[in-house]
């Protein structure tokens, strides 16, 4: 009786179980098959989060897309924006109007140069 009951909550607890993909199964060359709903997906972990620094603020090898995530969701940061050479008009702008800390020194001594 206590089994079943078990079995029961289990049931209840976790629905989905029975719908649960396998991990795909590596072949003896190392190449994984039948992750996806074709059988050829190919499961990788994700990426690490990316720290926010300076020298990624400043790198002109950053993505455009984490210098607007720096501009929008790191203030402290944004001084740092001013000196990547990748930075556009439009970043600058979007900088220079939502202020920070440094910023405005840092402008002054881009736009003096």
């Amino acid at each position: 009786m206590i089994g079943r009951r078990r079995h029961a909550v289990r049931r209840r607890l976790d629905p989905h179980v029975g719908r649960l993909r396998r991990l795909p199964r590596a072949d003896s060359d190392g190449r994984r098959h039948g992750g996806g709903p074709d059988g050829d997906e190919v499961l990788s972990p994700p990426q690490p989060p990316l720290l926010l620094t300076p020298l990624v603020a400043c790198d002109p090898t950053t993505d455009m897309d984490i210098l607007w995530h720096i501009a929008r969701e790191a203030p402290e940061l944004r001084r740092w924006l001013v000196a990547n050479p990748r930075a556009d008009a439009a970043l600058l702008e979007y900088v220079a109007q939502a202020g920070g800390p440094g910023v405005r020194e840092a402008l002054t001594i881009l736009l003096d140069g």
